[in-house]
């Protein structure tokens, strides 16, 4: 028998490892498969067994459930038993490119895993693969949503500024280049990172070889998240199979090593520039631009810095076609993205669905509405410096430009919603100051600013001279807007100007009064 069995942190969070010992103990003789999640979090841990050709499915999994789960002839009677995998509606209702194998194979069997990209790319040259990124319309996921292809493009045509002097302290050669994955996954509701390189690692380290091979850079990282050692475990097991293996280390096509640097523990170093400065060794603080990483990024040297997600989309892109993936999507957000679900909603969990579909269609279609029945009030997209949306905007398409036209963003596809419960002057209260601790404190905008704007909040919320400090949080807000070195400051006002705007009342204000 064989039997799968996600070996992801949810799932180990939620008893996986019991489950196992369980099965050891009763049929020891059972073929056990660590795969990774598939993202149905309200249904782990989820247990699939192999009958013929197909996958059944049982969710969420108890030990009290395991011996009638070994015995076919009782699979009927459990109440966990969800049928065969690729019949689960919320399955059949994605499209899944990037998360393709994700609970589908053993996460670290590099015999299972075929590098079929790579095996491609390694005949063609570095300007057919950018080619092929460009063409795929690929932005970054992690939330600028750069292209792809044009930063891949800058850093292989980066080349040392002339008579430029390096510091003596960087002794990296002459014309080293780096890919850095960004894996510091620290959004709110963001989870798809850690689902990936604990259920698909192989696809993350086959997107950096290409990218490698794309720009001429022959050292990566991976800068994980601190909180993530779990990951972590299972990311180093899969690093030290591709070296065994002979798809990481010099090989007779190519050359390209590959570490795994923990993180901070801080949000900052999510921004590019205060990772480059953690990577280092210095403390995590956000650098001026120009110049950008593409030119002068790890120890002064072109990098290419793009997020797992986007890195993990690559070898799809490269054995499929750039074509595959850009009939999919809408205008210029092509292909799929990965959404993560959470907060408040019946169905949380990761849905990799097409640009295009609704709000309302994810909240209610795909996530079944909310978890406790009550009505919908707001939903955040984009992390905790995200602007929270009411349900007037539910009809807005998911897309880059869409979200953007109402002062909104997608950032990493992260999406936490709330009931008639909440209190919306909290929620602004609580961006400001998560700004107020996060700053790494080089710029005064981000560095008081959020400060100053906590304080002003519970001014209006305690009703201290309302009109004089709604002016004065709106000139604050400008003030970060325009200012901040980048987005952490940058972003922290549009959820305290989104929830100022349509959810007044939390305030204590009136819509007159805010539009005042």
């Amino acid at each position: 028998m064989k039997i799968y069995i996600p070996h992801d942190s949810s799932s180990i969070a939620l008893g996986a490892e019991g489950l196992v010992t369980e099965i050891k103990t009763l049929m020891p003789e059972a073929e056990i498969y660590r795969n990774g999640s598939r993202g149905l979090y309200w249904l782990e841990p989820m247990i699939e067994i192999e009958d013929g050709d197909q996958r059944i499915a049982f969710g969420p999994v108890e030990k009290k459930d395991i011996p009638a789960l070994l015995n076919k002839e009782d699979w009927q009677s459990l109440d966990c038993h969800l049928g065969p995998v690729n019949e689960i509606p919320e399955l059949k209702k994605q499209t899944r490119l990037t998360f393709k194998n994700c609970g589908k194979i053993d996460a670290l069997s590099i015999e299972n895993y075929k590098f079929m990209a790579l095996k491609k790319s390694v005949g063609q040259s570095s300007e057919q693969i950018i080619e092929e990124i460009k063409k795929s319309g690929l932005r970054g996921r992690g939330g600028a949503a750069f292209p792809t292809g044009v930063k891949w493009e800058t850093v292989s045509n980066a080349a040392l500024p002339t008579g430029h002097k390096w510091n003596t302290v960087y002794q990296a050669p002459a014309g080293q280049k780096y890919i850095v994955c960004n894996a510091d996954e620290g959004d709110s509701g963001s989870f798809a990172d850690r689902m990936i390189m604990e259920g698909d690692p192989y696809s993350l380290i086959e997107g950096m070889i290409i990218a490698g091979i794309a720009v001429g850079a022959t050292q990566g990282y991976i800068y994980l998240r601190s909180e993530y050692p779990n990951t972590q475990k299972i990311l180093q097991h899969a690093v030290d199979n591709a070296y065994e293996s002979n798809y990481l280390g010099k090989t007779d096509k190519y050359s390209f090593e590959l570490e795994i640097r923990m993180g901070a523990e801080s949000y900052i170093c999510g921004e590019e520039t205060a990772l480059l400065e953690s990577l280092e060794g210095k403390r995590g603080m956000v650098r001026y631009r120009p110049p950008l990483p593409a030119i002068e990024g790890l120890f002064g040297k072109p990098t290419v810095v793009n997020n797992v997600l986007t890195l993990a989309s690559v070898p799809f892109i490269i054995s499929e076609g750039a074509e595959k993936y850009a009939e999919l999507g809408e205008g210029r957000s092509k292909g799929t993205l990965p959404i993560q679900l959470s907060g408040n909603i019946k169905y949380p969990g990761l849905y990799e669905l097409p640009f295009g579909l609704t709000l309302r269609e994810l909240i209610y279609d795909i996530g079944g509405g909310t978890a406790s029945g009550k009505p919908f009030k707001a939903l955040q997209a984009g992390g905790p410096l995200g602007a929270y949306l009411p349900e007037e905007e539910l009809d807005t398409p998911i897309t880059y430009e869409d979200l953007a036209d109402i002062d909104a963003m997608l950032g990493h596809g992260g999406i936490v919603v709330f009931d008639e419960t909440v209190n919306m002057s909290e929620q602004a209260r609580f961006a400001m100051e998560f700004c107020s601790i996060e700053s790494c404190g080089k710029c005064t905008p981000c560095r008081i600013g959020s400060v100053r704007g906590v304080e002003v909040i519970d001014k209006i919320t305690s009703g201290i001279e309302i009109d004089m400090n709604l002016d004065l949080l709106q000139e604050l807000c400008d003030t970060m807007l325009a200012g901040s070195l980048c987005g952490l400051g940058g972003m922290a006002p549009y959820p305290v100007i989104s929830a100022l705007k349509y959810f007044p009342k939390d305030f204590g204000l009136s819509q007159q009064q805010v539009a005042a």
